[in-house]
């Protein structure tokens, strides 16, 4: 397998370092707008590491993406960019009759008069428009593979096929104890999407309504999370699993909720009455044109150096309620990943490290063809055994707790 990995931040170089202890792919070729990113996340595996490359490209030019893919001969995409540039990446990958991966879909659309009520565009609506096309390539998209969306969803799969009879609801619940010395307000992960998941309408399934929405931080709850991370209270965030979950696990809700804290809610809610929150240009004096959440991010530390002031844990995973043999029965299953253990291990902070994993188990995965298949898909489609089992092999074992 040759591997195109379009995006050399923290989580693309956190790819790199997990993959390069596996044997399953022939090359990677690691390609950033800043060639000097790709070049540094190269250099650091080491000069006996010879399976990897690196390149410039401009995730936005789609012509240029495909050209890369068939100059390298590459079987894949693998997409470790934000979601602006989901679907440059993803036509691309079709272009050149490449298989494709992401860890966040094509973005959302607000319902233009009812937003807190009903979908307008919603989280891969884009991409499963045109899952006939991948279907004719005989190509697959497998569209969020992170670790939410990704493995919460295998998650979720798991339950209902070994786990229930009968399942009332899905909800992926995400919490930490995370701290960063230094600073009183660095988000561990790309601050551009955390600005839009969290201040998008949260999207709810429940299966004699369908998908329909709520408002930003709604539905409070305290959810207790294992591994010593205790009680956080989590709120209604959008996410893809909510979009996913229910085209192919049967459920009569699905939920998706978020531990941010009052503060860090009350920082988006600022950043919101400020227009700071903003993707479309706005003119400064002089002609100047800048995207005010761009400069929020200029503004912020890069979350992929903030790992040597880091302390503390993250858990994802997937709460499920329903019965087993005739039984109530609500299980949580999970991942935790120590900081400390992450930085000493790979060098890589928690939060990357965590969401990085889990594409490179799914390319294993495709690469032994133990995964297969064509169209536009979640990994939920496919036998949750196998990635859970691998994810295991990799040391980064996870669990499971009767509620």
């Amino acid at each position: 397998m040759r591997v195109l990995l379009v995006g050399a931040g923290g989580v693309g170089t956190a790819v790199t370092r997990i993959a390069a202890r596996r044997s399953f792919f022939e090359h990677i070729v690691v390609a950033d707008y800043d060639l000097s990113r790709a070049e540094a996340a190269v250099a650091a595996l080491g000069d006996g590491e010879t399976r990897f490359s690196a390149a410039r490209i401009d995730a936005s030019d789609q012509a240029a993406v495909t050209a890369l893919l068939t100059g390298e001969r590459c079987d894949v995409l693998l997409n470790a960019t934000d979601p602006r540039f989901v679907m440059p990446l993803f036509e691309a990958a079709l272009s050149a009759g490449a298989h494709y991966l992401d860890m966040a879909m094509s973005l959302s659309r607000p319902h233009p008069d009812r937003p807190y009520e009903e979908c307008g565009v919603k989280l891969g609506d884009a991409q499963f428009e045109r899952a006939g096309a991948w279907e004719e390539a005989g190509r697959l998209a497998l569209v969020g593979v992170g670790v939410e969306p990704g493995l919460s969803d295998v998650f979720a799969r798991y339950a209902a096929e070994r786990l229930f009879d009968d399942i009332e609801e899905i909800g992926v619940r995400d919490g930490a104890n995370l701290t960063v010395d230094g600073y009183d307000f660095a988000p561990s992960f790309s601050i551009w999407t955390t600005i839009e998941e969290c201040l998008n309408p949260p999207v709810v399934w429940e299966k004699d309504r369908g998908w329909f929405t709520t408002a930003p931080f709604s539905e409070p709850e305290v959810f207790d999370f294992p591994e010593g991370i205790g009680p956080v209270e989590c709120v209604n965030v959008e996410h893809e699993e909510v979009l996913l979950i229910p085209r192919w696990v049967d459920a009569r809700r699905v939920t998706f909720k978020y531990g941010l804290g009052d503060e860090f809610i009350d920082t988006l809610k600022t950043l919101r009455k400020l227009g700071l929150d903003r993707t479309e240009q706005v003119a400064l004096p002089g002609g100047t044109r800048v995207s005010p959440r761009d400069v929020v991010a200029a503004c912020l530390p890069d979350p992929a150096t903030l790992g040597e002031r880091m302390h503390g844990k993250t858990c994802a995973g997937t709460w499920v309620k329903g019965t087993k043999d005739g039984a109530p029965r609500e299980v949580y299953l999970y991942h935790v990943v120590d900081n400390q253990w992450s930085m000493r291990e790979y060098g890589s902070q928690a939060v990357v490290w965590q969401t990085a994993i889990n594409p490179v188990v799914a390319l294993e995965l495709l690469a032994t063809g133990v995964w297969t298949g064509s169209g536009v898909r979640g990994a939920e489609a496919f036998d949750p055994v196998p990635f859970l089992d691998l994810l295991t092999a990799y040391g980064s074992p996870w669990g499971l707790r009767e509620q």
